[in-house]
């Protein structure tokens, strides 16, 4: 057993995401799946580590005290990101939407309970395979599992979360462009084939350079500090009552709530550009730690449940998308772009669903 220490794990997860930017540069297919690159390099870093411990006996033990407070800043940007405002220049359909995607949200934790159950799971490892790492990702994924393991007592839940977050970043992608082409078939489209030059390529740019000062920063680091601080008194006030929530989600409601209450006042303007840094920061640096740490022996044992799971909810995205987010959106041209979207999403993230929505506008407009 090699046991290292904080600096000693922060510098080697520093070392995984300039190893998964490599991969993700080199290998055409991470890019053309939307592999984030602290997860193309974590798991390489935890498929060595299994080799090592299988073939050597060596195993590598991490000092993981920074992985929760950098998961917490990364929810705390992203309740500080949510500008209640900007929902109104969305319009009705912003809010159909909504009603749409939380049908998803239900359906796909029934489905993962109802599975995890028939197979002699824990119906909690049916959650995990379920809404809280499809629709939620990573980072979701993560802080879930953690509550899973330590309430729950669900073993491998770390495991289990970031192996259906993985892979459903890859299905999400695989059946966007199926779904689209099957519906574009049933509507007008806008026109012939595009220049791919002449198209707007994407909505996040994480490689763009952005200009900040170092108060700007110092600024919405103490919005970051208040929002740690403020979800972790909710958090406890909270605790042993019905409404008692994980520390994460009372973090990213005290953001929501700062963000909008100085919006709503004109006491501060939160700068965007510094609160989208500092959370893509503390992501990637979480996702590394989380992932290069991770004990693949330990979900051995359920590698049949997991593709059955994952196969299930991928089959009930796309008829989803088909008969429901189609339908309720118009049955129109947007309404088959939306439905891509939303399996890119429904099962990965926000990247896969903007990539299957510019893959289908790429070529009918």
């Amino acid at each position: 057993m090699l046991q290292l220490d904080a600096y000693a794990t922060l510098v080697a997860a520093t070392l995984v995401l300039l190893l998964g930017r490599l991969l993700v540069n080199r290998v055409e297919r991470l890019r053309t799946f939307n592999i984030p690159k602290p997860v193309a390099g974590g798991l390489l870093v935890a498929l060595v580590l299994l080799t090592l411990r299988l073939t050597a006996g060596v195993e590598i033990k991490f000092d993981t005290s920074l992985q929760t407070p950098l998961m917490l800043a990364f929810f705390a940007s992203i309740g500080l990101s949510a500008d209640l405002a900007s929902l109104k220049r969305g319009g009705r359909a912003v809010f159909t939407f909504l009603g749409v995607v939380t049908g998803l949200l239900l359906m796909q934790n029934g489905l993962g309970v109802a599975l995890a159950s028939l197979m002699g799971l824990d119906p909690h490892m049916g959650l995990l395979a379920g809404s809280i790492t499809l629709s939620g990702g990573h980072g979701t994924g993560a802080a879930w599992s953690a509550t899973f393991a330590d309430k729950y007592g669900v073993k491998s839940a770390a495991e289990l979360a970031i192996a259906c977050a993985t892979f459903g970043l890859v299905l999400g992608g695989l059946i966007g462009g199926p779904v689209a082409r099957y519906l574009v078939k049933k509507v007008q489209v806008p026109g012939e084939e595009h220049n791919l030059d002449e198209v707007p390529q994407g909505f996040e740019m994480p490689e763009t350079e952005r200009r900040i000062t170092t108060f700007s920063v110092i600024e919405t680091l103490a919005l970051i500090a208040i929002s740690l601080k403020g979800g972790e008194l909710l958090s406890h006030a909270m605790l042993g009552s019905a409404f008692e929530l994980p520390v994460f989600v009372c973090v990213l409601f005290v953001g929501v709530l700062l963000r909008n209450l100085l919006t709503l006042f004109n006491w501060h303007e939160v700068s965007d550009r510094e609160v989208s840094l500092l959370g893509n920061v503390s992501l990637s640096l979480f996702l590394a730690m989380a992932l290069m740490s991770l004990k693949l022996w330990d979900l051995a044992s359920l590698a049949l449940p997991i593709f059955v799971l994952l196969a299930a909810q991928t089959l009930a995205m796309a008829l989803y998308a088909v008969f429901v987010t189609f339908r309720v959106m118009g049955s129109n041209y947007d309404a088959a772009v939306l439905a891509a979207g939303h399996c890119g999403f429904g099962l990965g993230a926000t990247p896969t669903a903007i990539a299957n929505m510019q893959a289908v506008t790429m070529r009918f407009g």
